[in-house]
């Protein structure tokens, strides 16, 4: 309360000498003064040394480089406050980079693209991918296209990227269990094909005869919506000619000259899928002398080919694993008997496979049944933690094993 409890009765607190405390005023002082000087000077260093990388020297670089760096560290020097003044980036920058001083001060940074060739948009590889940009699925990379007398047919990349990884719709890479559904004969019909693209979920592969019609066009409907595509390729069947499977199909009597025209013929119709699927060709895909040029063909392309599983004579893995061409096998027709309480049947089936061996693919046609039946199992099976996945994350591909 301002009052020294041993002090003498009536007596106040001795008062310090004002001398010391004064002195000790000026020393608080005199520090703060110090402190604020060396502040500025840093600021001013700072503001005033040139870029520290500027003066990193680059082991590969001219005489010129030398030079020119050199005036840029003297340039760099000017006094702060020296307007119009530039300080260039180093040589290693992605672009030309000038740092303007102003008159009072401020630095206003200058970023100029620097001098490319060729022309076009910039791209730029952040290394290998799978799949593609969904804002340019519809359209096919020039890089994997031939031209052809036969159309545009689909090769591997000077870099070695394959139209089945440029194409497949990306998936979590997760090893759970793991669904890919094939539903085709799209392009035969206007409106079932439409009825397709709009009701599948876009983690079913779509398949397009190579018969059909306006395949192009829905090709860009079905990549915008994010399907993966298979290109159908009509086979000789047993029962040829009175189970004819269409028109340019692959005949075991032909040479293989003519069924790989044949071939690249049905593979010009359309652009961006990631590999073949048989129609039909029962005979064809259990004789190796047909079979193996097509083989041959597909795996120097870059492209998978899916087996539908219906013949038990198909010789396609066998040839695929000699040849080293990505391949694989349905496990189930799921709507060989067209009905929806038998199309859930085989689904259930589907999955049971899939839990039993990690992985399971199964092929439906675009029935209207088939279509509605699917999509609505799809969504009541992904509550149960299966992963739907495009077709090219199941077949086995010998450059990733």
């Amino acid at each position: 309360m301002g009052t020294d409890l041993n002090a003498p009765l009536g007596q106040g607190p001795k008062k310090r000498p004002a001398r010391k405390r004064d002195r000790r005023r000026l020393s608080g002082y005199a520090f703060l003064g110090i402190f604020t000087l060396a502040v500025a000077g840093l600021s001013g260093w700072a503001a005033l040394a040139p870029d520290p990388l500027l003066r990193m020297s680059d082991p590969g670089a001219s005489a010129e480089t030398s030079q020119a760096a050199a005036g840029q560290l003297a340039s760099s020097a000017k006094p702060k406050g020296a307007a119009g003044s530039l300080r260039p980036s180093g040589a290693h920058s992605g672009a030309h980079v000038e740092e303007i001083l102003t008159d009072d001060g401020a630095t206003v940074t200058k970023f100029t693209p620097r001098p490319r060739g060729g022309e076009g948009p910039a791209l730029i590889s952040a290394g290998a991918m799978r799949g593609q940009d969904p804002r340019m699925a519809a359209l096919p990379n020039e890089d994997l296209i031939e031209a052809t007398p036969e159309g545009r047919l689909p090769i591997i990349g000077p870099d070695g990227l394959r139209p089945m990884d440029q194409y497949a719709r990306p998936w979590s890479g997760a090893r759970g269990t793991r669904i890919g559904l094939v539903v085709g004969g799209l392009g035969l019909s206007q409106t079932g094909t439409q009825r397709a693209i709009r009701d599948l979920p876009p983690d079913v592969t779509l398949a397009f005869a190579a018969a059909g019609n306006s395949l192009q066009r829905w090709m860009q409907d079905a990549r915008r919506d994010g399907h993966e595509i298979l290109l159908q390729i009509p086979m000789e069947p047993f029962e040829y000619p009175d189970n004819d499977p269409g028109p340019h199909a692959l005949l075991v009597s032909r040479g293989a000259t003519k069924n790989l025209a044949e071939l690249h013929r049905s593979m010009g119709q359309i652009t961006n899928y990631t590999g073949i699927m048989n129609y039909l060709g029962g005979r064809f895909l259990s004789d190796a002398d047909a079979l193996e040029p097509v083989m041959r063909d597909l795996g120097k392309r870059g492209l998978l080919f899916l087996d539908d599983g219906t013949s038990a004579q198909s010789l396609s893995g066998t040839l695929s694993g000699a040849l080293g061409a990505p391949h694989g096998f349905a496990d189930l027709v799921l709507d060989s008997e067209l009905s929806r309480n038998a199309i859930l049947r085989k689904l259930d089936e589907l999955e049971r496979v899939a839990r039993r061996n990690g992985t399971a693919i199964g092929v439906a046609s675009a029935f209207d049944e088939s279509v509605a039946t699917i999509a609505d199992w799809m969504e009541e099976a992904g509550g149960r933690g299966i992963e739907f996945v495009g077709i090219s994350a199941l077949v086995n591909d010998p450059q990733q094993n």
